[in-house]
C-alpha cells in the first residue's frame, strides 16, 4: 500500500468534490517537513481559482472535508496556504501486514524491457586497480536495481584485449621475460603481465632520453623510439593473425583472464556475457566503411576516416587510423550496434569514468548519423575518481592503488578492528574468517556507493569500517543484532508467526512508514542509477531501528502481543535491510 499514492487519491476525492473535476498536476504533495506535524503536504496555491478562497481557508475546507470522509486520515493542521495530513495508525497497521504477507517485498512487476549495462571493461594489460573497483561495484549494484524494478537486465564486460597497449606488455615480455610464467613466477597473471607493461615504459622513456640526446625533438623521439616502433609492427602482424604474435597474445590473456576471475570472485560482482575488443573491432570497420558510402564520414590525404562534428558544437573525430588499424570508437560503434541487434535492447548503459564524457557524447551523435535511433537509448553513467589518504595503501610503482591489495586490506584492517571491539569473541575461526571477509568489504563497498556516483572520493579504510556512524559495518552489526534477537526468541519457544493487532507507538509507525517506502527507494535508485539513494535509506532505517531497541524491550515486554508484534517488526527490518544491502552487493552477518 503506497502511503503517497493513497493520500493523493483522497486529496482528489475531496478537491473535486468540493470543487469539481482536478487535473493531476494541480495536486502538489510531498513529504511534510520534520518541524511540521504531518506525513504529507498538500500546497493549495494551485487550487485556490477553483475555491475563490484564501490559501489558508482552501486548506482548511480540503482538510475537514478529508478527514471527514477518510478514516486513515486522523487529523490535519494549517501553515499559511500548506495543508499538512497525519495518516492514521490504523493505515500503517495495514501497511506492516501487506510488508510481512509479500513474498518477495522490494521487487516490482516485470516490465518486460530489456536493459544492458557493461561495466569493468579492463585491458589486458595490467590488473585491476581501485578505479575499476568503483566502477565494477557501481555496475553491480545498479544492475542488481534494475533487477528489483522488474527490468530484464544483461550485466556485460567489455575486455579490451587488443590494441598498441596490449602490444606493448608482449614486447616487453618477448625482450626481457626469459620465458617468465604466472606458474614460475609465483605472481597472478594479471600482475605478472602488468609488471611487463611498466618494463616496456622504462625502455621507452630511455630510449627517448637518448634520441633526444643524438638531437631529435621530444616528439620525435617519441615516434622514432625502436620499441614504439617494434610495438606498432607487432600490432599490425596481430590484425594480419600471424601465428608467433597470435599464439603469445592468446596466452598472456589467458593469463590475465585468470588473474581478473580471482578478483571479480573476491568482489562479488559477476557477468552474464563477455564481449572481447578482438572480436568486434572489425564490424566497427565495416560501419566506418558505410559511413563513408553515405557520405557521413571523410577520408584525410593519409587514408584515416574521420567525422566533422563542428557543426553540432564538437570537433573532428578520428574513426580509423590511416594505417587501416582501429580505434576505441571503431569498435565501439561495431560493439553496440551488436548488442542492440542480437539482444533486442530497450536501453544500454556505459559505466565509465567521466574522462570518457566527450567519447559517449560522440558515440551517441555518429550512430544517430548513421541512421540507428536507438541511439537515444544509450546512457553513460559517468562516475568520479577514487582518491585516498596517502600511506593509508599499498601503491604500484608509486601510482595505482592495486585491487588486490585494497581487498586484502580491507579484510585484515576489518580483522583488526573486530578483534579490538571483541565483535568475534566466542566465535570459531572459520566463523571469524567469514564476518571479517563480509564486514571488509561490506565497508568498502558501503564506502564507496554512498556517494553520489558523480562525486570524485575520497576513500579512507578505517574510517569505512567504523562501527558507528553512516557505514557498511553499522548497518551490518543492526542485521547481526536482530538476528541474536530473534535466535533468543526460537530458543525460548516464543512464536511471533501469528499476526497481531496491537496499539502502535510512534517509535513503531516510524519504523513501519520507513519499511513501507522501499519500493519508492528502489524505484528512485532505479530512475537516477543511483545506488547512493539505498545506502541512505539502509542507513536511516539501522539508526532508526537502534533507537527503538534502546528505548523498548523487545524479549522482556511482559505482554505476549506486544512481544509478537515487535519480534515481526525486528524480523522485517532484518529482511528490509538484507534486501536493500543485497542491491549494493553486500552481504550482512547473523552473527557479530
Amino acid at each position: 500500500m503506497n502511503a503517497e499514492n493513497f493520500v493523493l487519491q483522497a486529496v482528489k476525492t475531496s478537491v473535486e468534490a468540493l470543487y469539481g473535476p482536478v487535473d493531476g498536476s494541480q495536486l502538489q504533495l510531498q513529504k511534510t517537513r520534520k518541524e511540521f506535524e504531518g506525513d504529507y503536504t498538500l500546497v493549495t496555491f494551485p487550487l485556490l481559482k477553483m475555491s475563490r478562497k484564501s490559501p489558508e481557508a482552501t486548506a482548511t475546507e480540503i482538510g475537514e472535508h478529508i478527514v471527514a470522509n477518510n478514516e486513515n486520515i486522523s487529523s490535519f493542521n494549517v501553515i499559511k496556504g500548506f495543508l499538512n495530513l497525519v495518516i492514521a495508525p490504523s493505515f500503517w497497521a495495514e501497511c506492516f501486514a501487506e510488508v510481512v504477507a509479500t513474498e518477495d517485498y522490494g521487487q516490482a512487476a516485470p516490465t518486460n524491457r530489456n536493459i544492458m549495462i557493461e561495466y569493468s571493461s579492463p585491458n589486458t594489460n595490467k590488473p585491476l586497480h581501485l578505479g575499476h573497483i568503483r566502477n565494477n561495484l557501481l555496475g553491480y549494484s545498479v544492475a542488481q536495481i534494475l533487477k528489483a524494478n522488474g527490468n530484464n537486465v544483461i550485466k556485460v564486460n567489455l575486455v579490451n584485449d587488443r590494441g598498441i597497449h596490449i602490444c606493448k606488455s608482449m614486447l616487453a615480455w618477448q625482450l626481457y621475460g626469459q620465458g617468465e610464467t604466472p606458474a614460475s613466477s609465483g605472481m597472478k597473471g594479471d600482475h605478472l603481465v602488468g609488471k611487463y607493461y611498466v618494463e616496456f615504459d622504462k625502455h621507452y622513456k630511455a630510449q627517448i632520453k637518448e634520441l633526444v640526446a643524438e638531437g631529435l625533438s621530444e616528439d620525435e623521439a617519441k615516434k622514432k623510439a625502436p620499441i614504439m616502433l617494434q610495438a606498432q609492427e607487432m600490432l599490425r602482424k596481430w590484425e594480419a593473425k600471424d601465428k608467433e604474435v597470435y599464439d603469445l597474445w592468446q596466452t598472456m590473456n589467458g593469463w590475465v583472464y585468470d588473474g581478473f576471475d580471482v578478483t571479480y570472485k573476491a568482489l562479488g560482482v559477476d557477468f552474464d556475457k563477455v564481449y572481447y575488443e578482438s572480436q568486434t573491432y572489425l564490424l566497427g570497420k565495416s560501419l566506418v566503411q558505410d559511413g563513408l558510402d553515405k557520405g557521413v564520414f571523410f577520408r584525410k590525404e593519409d587514408g584515416s576516416v574521420w567525422i566533422d562534428l563542428e557543426s553540432d558544437g564538437l570537433d573532428q573525430k578520428l574513426l580509423l587510423r590511416g594505417d587501416g588499424t582501429s580505434v576505441y570508437m571503431t569498435q565501439d560503434l561495431g560493439t553496440a550496434l551488436s548488442r542492440f541487434e542480437e539482444n533486442k535492447l530497450d536501453d544500454m548503459i556505459y559505466v565509465v569514468g567521466n574522462e570518457q564524457n566527450y567519447h559517449f557524447q560522440v558515440l551517441k551523435l555518429v550512430l544517430k548519423k548513421l541512421g540507428y535511433e536507438w541511439s537515444d537509448n544509450i546512457y553513460h553513467l559517468s562516475y568520479g575518481m577514487v582518491e585516498l589518504p596517502e600511506g593509508k595503501m599499498k601503491s604500484r610503482e608509486g601510482t595505482v592503488v592495486d585491487a588486490d591489495d585494497l581487498i586484502a586490506d580491507m579484510v585484515s584492517t576489518a580483522r583488526e578492528m573486530s578483534d579490538e571491539l571483541g565483535k568475534l569473541d566466542g566465535c570459531t575461526e572459520d566463523e571469524a574468517a567469514t564476518i571479517c571477509r563480509q564486514v571488509g568489504l561490506g565497508a568498502l563497498k558501503y564506502f564507496i556507493l554512498k556517494v553520489d556516483p558523480k562525486k570524485t572520493m575520497l576513500f579512507d579504510p578505517r574510517e569505512s569500517i567504523d562501527f558507528n556512524g553512516n557505514t557498511g559495518p553499522f548497518i551490518q552489526y543492526t542485521h547481526a543484532r536482530i538476528c541474536s534477537v530473534l535466535r533468543k526468541a526460537d530458543e525460548a519457544g516464543i512464536d511471533y508467526s501469528a499476526p497481531v493487532s496491537v496499539e502502535l507507538l510512534p517509535e513503531e509507525i516510524e519504523l513501519i512508514k520507513s519499511l513501507a517506502e522501499l519500493p519508492s527507494v528502489v524505484a528512485s535508485a532505479a530512475e537516477n542509477f543511483a545506488p547512493s539513494i539505498i545506502a541512505a535509506y539502509a542507513y536511516e532505517l539501522s539508526k532508526t531501528f537502534n533507537g527503538y531497541y534502546h528505548d523498548h524491550s523487545i524479549l522482556r515486554e511482559e505482554d505476549a502481543a506486544k512481544r509478537s508484534m515487535r519480534l515481526t517488526l525486528a524480523a522485517q527490518v532484518a529482511r528490509v535491510i538484507r534486501k536493500s544491502m543485497s542491491l549494493l552487493g553486500i552481504e550482512v552477518p547473523e552473527r557479530m
